[in-house]
C-alpha cells in the first residue's frame, strides 16, 4: 500500500520543528482564514528530496489571512506587529504576514501587473507563479496538518517547477534560476 503525496507531506512537514513551531504560533494567534504558504513548505520537501536539512534555504515564513472587514494599511499593520510579539528571535524577523483581501490594492505597483481581488486565501494560491509553489497548510485545533493544494502535490514531489497554467507572469524566470542555485536538482518547464 502506497502511502499518499499528503501524508509524505505531512510527515516532513512535521519533521521540521522550525515551522512546526510556527504553525503553532499561527494557530494560536487564530488570524482569519491563515495559512503557511509557499517556501517554509515546498523547500522543506525539496531539502527532504534531496538529503538535505530541513531548514536549508529557507529564509521566511509567510504567513497569510483574509479579513475583509478594514482594508486599510494600518490594519495591517497592527496584525504584523502582533504577530511579529509572539515569536522569539530568529523566528520574529522571518516570519512575515499580509492580509490577501488587500493584495490587489499594491500588487500592480511592487510587479507591475494587475491582480483581481481575492476570496480567500486559498484563492492566492491559485495566482502563484508555479504549481509547485501552490501549497498551503495550517494545523487544527486537533493538531491535524490541512493541506491546501489547488494543483495538487505532483509537481511538488517530482520537483518540477513549471509556469502557473493560469497565469503567466514575467518573473518566472529570475525565480526559476534563483531556485536553481539551491536545489540543481530542480526540474525546469518553461513551457
Amino acid at each position: 500500500m502506497s502511502v499518499s503525496l499528503e501524508a509524505r507531506l505531512d510527515e516532513i512537514l512535521r519533521g521540521a520543528p522550525m515551522l512546526m513551531q510556527v504553525l503553532r504560533a499561527a494557530r494560536e494567534l487564530a488570524l482569519p482564514d491563515w495559512l503557511i504558504v509557499s517556501g517554509a513548505l515546498y523547500q522543506r520537501v525539496f531539502n527532504h528530496l534531496t538529503g538535505r536539512g530541513p531548514d536549508y534555504g529557507v529564509k521566511d515564513y509567510d504567513l497569510v489571512y483574509y479579513d475583509p472587514s478594514d482594508l486599510s494599511y494600518e490594519a495591517e499593520d497592527v496584525v504584523i506587529r502582533r504577530v511579529a510579539d509572539a515569536f522569539e528571535p530568529p523566528l520574529r524577523g522571518q516570519v512575515e504576514v499580509r492580509n490577501q483581501a488587500r493584495v490587489h490594492l499594491w500588487f500592480e505597483d511592487r510587479f507591475g501587473e494587475p491582480y483581481a481581488p481575492l476570496g480567500s486565501s486559498a484563492e492566492a494560491l491559485d495566482r502563484f507563479v508555479s504549481p509547485v509553489f501552490a501549497v498551503g497548510a495550517r494545523l487544527t485545533a486537533s493538531d491535524r496538518i490541512e493541506i491546501v493544494a489547488p494543483f495538487g502535490l505532483a509537481d511538488l514531489f517530482a520537483m518540477r517547477m513549471r509556469p502557473n497554467p493560469g497565469r503567466r507572469t514575467r518573473n518566472f524566470e529570475p525565480i526559476a534560476q534563483n531556485l536553481l542555485k539551491r536545489w540543481p536538482e530542480l526540474k525546469v518547464e518553461r513551457t
